[in-house]
């Protein structure tokens, strides 16, 4: 489980490709590899992934066939940042929202809005997708949890503060880039018993009129 309150931006070093697999070498700071081991679960970009062998300063992720095809890790190249979280721990502070790592879809930066006062992002996203996304909710981007601005019926808002653009990749986006989005778990708990129980009324009445 994750916050979403990345902890730092680390740079991939090498990405040693395979037949349906990309094994990700990450450079770490120090305070952010200090006792991890190999099987612990690190968020790169949102992606909750293994950590598989740690050889000084390189932590290495194996990132599999369906995970490229479902998020952005496909499209990183050497020398791209990712943004990194360490999963929670017992007696963490939670800032953010829980989040588990597991990508929903991916959405495409669409505008940028880059002023003195404010760097607003819009993301557009499958329209389905947007019934779990309201005003004011939570979303996971690129492992980020962050607060939903303006919404439309395929678009969605965020205006980011100063810190953090200077904690994460968000910076560095460009219109048509995709980003990870984890959609919040209780939000779309609530969304879908919703659905569900209003369908079967309809469909109890419809059957009562017929």
């Amino acid at each position: 489980m994750f916050t979403g309150i990345v902890q730092a931006t680390c740079e991939v070093v090498a990405i040693h490709k395979k037949d349906g697999l990309n094994t990700l070498e990450v450079a770490f700071k120090p305070d952010l590899h200090e006792g991890l081991a190999i099987g612990a679960s690190v968020a790169n970009n949102g992606v909750c992934l293994t950590v598989t062998p740690v050889v000084d300063d390189r932590v290495f992720f194996d990132v599999v066939e369906e995970t490229l095809r479902l998020t952005n890790l496909a499209d990183l190249a050497v020398g791209h940042r990712v943004n990194i979280e360490r999963s929670l721990t017992f007696g963490s502070e939670i800032g953010g929202h829980i989040l588990s790592g597991h990508i929903h879809t991916k959405a495409k930066v669409i505008h940028i809005s880059h002023t003195e006062q404010h760097y607003d992002l819009t993301l557009g996203i499958e329209p389905k997708w947007m019934d779990y996304i309201f005003y004011k909710g939570f979303v996971g981007v690129n492992g980020c949890s962050l607060t939903v601005g303006k919404v439309s019926d395929s678009s969605f808002m965020l205006h980011l503060i100063p810190e953090t653009l200077k904690l994460t990749n968000l910076s560095q986006c460009q219109v048509g880039d995709e980003l990870n989005i984890e959609i919040d778990s209780q939000t779309q708990v609530i969304v879908d018993t919703v659905e569900r129980i209003l369908a079967r009324r309809f469909k109890e009445q419809a059957q009562k009129n017929g």
